[in-house]
């Protein structure tokens, strides 16, 4: 097991954020100096398919499970939500008004489901390629919105919050979301929008102790303003993933993203996994505030293992 520190000072910032509300001048979304495909490591994805992940921050790929493999998934979900085990252990978090799941996290490390899942060389070596080298999964979780009564999450960028709470030093990082459930455009499905991965967009305020508490039911921090998130959807137009169970989307950590609440009868739910490269292990928060637990930010930072007999493969 490799284990990152957390005591080492967080130095050389390229993405600085969470800045005081009297430098709203400093807030001012600038240009990302990092490249979203690292290197030419190969891999299962075409080249024209790693274009068109570099120009527009994501890839969705139809019918990356099969039902039966789905199904797999949809029955650790529904073991794990009534585990008296996983109850109390924080790993759960619930809607705030009816008490509905919402989100599971550290599935890797708590269904061996999920790790296989991980492991999967089709899916491992997809993220090894888009970032150039070994990866270990920094989050994991499943993400659930009940019909009627899920709420969405507001426009964001993962990387600003990984880098500011959890001390990522760049977007070296592939979020992969498998639907567990179909997507439709009106039960919440993922927006994204195409090309401004490429755009950082730094978010005024300082983080307060514990923000994760209240962020995983609304993020109120690290949030760019309604401003910027107009100039921005006027710029690059929003896509969204939509698609049968099964369905997968890999998009880059700085992808600019939301999802609108489900008030369709049809619950929606997916499973995301977080590549990160070995080579962007966390350091102490740029934020200036303590690190996440490890089930939201993972130490422990050894490679993963191909799993050849994986029931995904």
């Amino acid at each position: 097991m490799t284990t990152a520190s957390s005591t080492f000072e967080a130095v050389d910032d390229r993405y600085p954020t969470r800045l005081d509300p009297g430098f709203t001048a400093s807030a001012e979304p600038l240009v990302r100096p990092d490249p979203t495909v690292w290197g030419t490591r190969p891999g299962p994805f075409l080249e024209r398919e790693l274009t068109a992940y570099d120009r527009n921050g994501f890839h969705i790929e139809q019918g990356l499970l099969t039902p039966t493999q789905v199904q797999h998934c949809w029955s650790e979900f529904d073991r794990m939500v009534t585990d008296p085990a996983l109850a109390d252990s924080g790993l759960l978090v619930r809607e705030r008004g009816s008490g509905a799941i919402r989100s599971v996290f550290r599935v890797h490390r708590v269904s061996p489901v999920f790790e296989a899942l991980a492991r999967t060389p089709r899916i491992l070596d997809r993220a090894r390629q888009l970032l150039g080298s070994e990866v270990y999964i920094h989050q994991s979780r499943i993400n659930a919105m009940p019909g009627m009564a899920g709420t969405g999450f507001y426009w964001h960028s993962d990387f600003e919050t990984w880098h500011a709470e959890d001390g990522l030093p760049a977007p070296r990082t592939v979020s992969l979301s498998i639907a567990l459930t179909d997507n439709f455009a009106f039960n919440g499905g993922l927006m994204l929008m195409p090309g401004a991965h490429r755009t950082f967009v730094p978010c005024i305020g300082s983080t307060p102790d514990g923000n994760f508490h209240q962020s995983l039911q609304e993020q109120r921090v690290g949030v760019p303003s309604e401003q910027v998130i107009t100039e921005l959807g006027y710029e690059f137009g929003i896509d969204q993933f939509t698609g049968a169970a099964g369905a997968g989307l890999f998009f880059d950590a700085n992808s600019m993203h939301a999802s609108g609440n489900n008030i369709s009868p049809y619950p929606r739910a997916n499973v995301f996994l977080v590549f990160n490269s070995v080579e962007n292990t966390p350091r102490a928060p740029y934020g200036g505030v303590a690190p996440r637990p490890v089930h939201l930010a993972e130490r422990d930072v050894t490679p993963l293992e191909p799993l050849d007999d994986s029931p995904f493969a």
